[in-house]
This record gives structure tokens, C-alpha cells and sequence, in this order.
């Protein structure tokens, strides 16, 4: 059952008369009985780049899996748009974690961004010329035009990274739920992804991603969800991003050295 008062952020919203790009109530998820996330609120502001952060078990990565279905729910409501995310898919743009795709699958890069465009087609229409040629376009924005013909699983760790990246633009979300992009890549696709994610920012886009570089948050983001099986924080980043949160997000295991680099930025 949901709770009578409303968490901060959604009554502002509501307030305002805007429905929240996401707005999460309550959110328990578990794995074999054990609690990975419990009663989570969160309401995501629109426009902004957001990252959620915790230490490694925290469920940052269960949190955007749950938002999508991908794991079932114990319990909860999730709203995008102010509708139930069942009835929003097309408003939301997923990049998963790299680890988790089958890069030996036979396909091209172009033909992966091509996956992106579904959602408008339709699963049973052709892939047309002119959509080749849009899936072509996004990976130009991320630097793989050049590498649009080759075999996915051909391309290195931050070039696979920047197609799925490419594939979500191409779904032209108003909500992009991405999981650890950033992890992996070289400083070249890094830069590129960081581009792309203040580009969709200035576009009005909602960007939401799982972040594990302290140190860039204050760089790459606006807002920040610390998470540690419940929500410890959020808000902006000079608000929630703080000493004392991050170490009830990490359970005082941060040397102060950590806490210092990440707080400065």
C-alpha cells in the first residue's frame, strides 16, 4: 500500500503541474527472499543528467532494471511521464551494462542501431534504406560512422559502448536509462559519451545513469541518488552530494583522501 505523504520532490511536482520524466514510490525488490532494494522513493527532475551511486551490491544497477521490469518487483510504483512505465516504453531509452550483450552475435554495428528505430516501425516492419541511413547518422554522432559495417563483436570495449549509445539516440527518447556507460572505456569515448549526455540534457531529455567514478560526479552530473539498498540521498549535486552522505551511502568505509577528491570534483 502506498504511503499518505508524498516524498518532497513528487509534491513539488505535482505542485507545479508536471508529471516527473520518473517518479518511484516504494520500490522493494529481492533475490531469493534477501531484500536488494527496499521502499525506495525517487522522483527524478525533468532535464537533468542524474547519476545514482553506491557501493558495489548497493542495486544501482537492480534500480534501472526494476524501473524497466527487467527483474520483477516485490513491491512499488513506478511512473514515467506520470503513466505506468508498462504504458511508457517508447519514452524511454536503455543502454545496459556492456558485460551483459553477447558482442558474438553476428551483426553489424549500423544494424544494432538499426534495433533502436523498432519501437517506431514495429517488430514485424522491414528496415528501410532511409532508416539505415538514420542508425548511420547516430553513429556519426558518437564517433563510429566509420565503423558502421563492422561486426559488433569485432570492435573494442569503448567502440561496443558507443553503438549502444547510438542505438538509444536512435529510439529518440524523452528518458534515457543508462547503466554504467562510462565503465571500461578509454578518455576518447568517454569525452564522447559526457557530449552526448549534456547534448540530450540541452535537447529537454532526462539522462539517468549508474555511475561508479566518485571523483567525476560534480563534473558529469547535476543531480545524484546515493543508494545502498535504500535511498540515503537526493537532489542536486551540491546539496546530496556530501561528506556525511557518502559515508552513510558507503558505510564509513571511505578514507578521507576519497571523500575529499569526490566532494571537489
Amino acid at each position: 500500500m502506498l504511503r499518505a505523504v508524498e516524498p518532497l520532490e513528487q509534491a513539488i511536482a505535482a505542485r507545479a503541474g508536471t508529471a516527473a520524466p520518473l517518479a518511484v514510490r516504494d520500490l522493494t525488490v529481492a533475490y531469493h527472499r534477501k531484500p536488494v532494494l527496499w521502499n525506495v522513493d525517487f522522483t527524478a527532475p525533468a532535464g537533468g543528467r542524474i547519476a545514482i551511486v553506491g557501493p558495489n551490491g548497493a542495486g544501482k544497477s537492480t534500480f534501472i532494471k526494476a524501473v524497466l521490469g527487467l527483474v520483477p518487483r516485490v513491491g512499488g510504483e513506478v511512473l514515467v511521464f506520470g503513466k505506468p512505465v508498462e504504458s511508457q516504453r517508447r519514452a524511454i531509452g536503455y543502454v545496459p551494462q556492456r558485460e551483459s550483450v553477447d558482442w558474438d552475435f553476428p551483426t553489424s554495428a549500423v544494424d544494432v542501431v538499426a534495433m533502436g528505430l523498432y519501437g517506431r516501425l514495429g517488430w514485424c516492419r522491414p528496415v528501410r534504406r532511409r532508416h539505415l541511413e538514420e542508425a548511420r547518422a547516430q553513429l556519426d554522432r558518437v564517433g563510429m560512422a566509420d565503423f558502421a559495417d563492422r561486426q559488433i563483436g569485432q570492435l573494442s570495449g569503448g567502440q561496443q559502448q558507443r553503438v549502444f549509445l547510438a542505438r538509444a539516440l536512435a529510439q529518440d527518447a524523452q528518458l534515457y536509462l543508462m547503466d554504467e556507460p562510462f565503465a571500461g572505456v578509454d578518455a576518447a569515448t568517454e569525452r564522447a559519451i559526457i557530449d552526448v549526455l549534456r547534448e540530450l540534457e540541452r535537447a529537454g531529455r532526462t539522462v539517468i545513469c549508474v555511475h561508479h567514478d566518485l571523483q567525476t560526479v560534480p563534473e558529469y552530473f547535476d543531480h545524484v541518488l546515493l543508494l545502498n539498498l535504500r535511498r540515503i540521498a537526493a537532489g542536486p549535486v551540491k546539496e546530496a552530494f556530501t561528506e556525511a552522505n557518502l559515508q552513510r551511502a558507503y558505510g564509513g568505509r571511505l578514507a578521507p583522501p576519497e571523500l575529499v577528491a569526490a566532494v571537489r570534483g
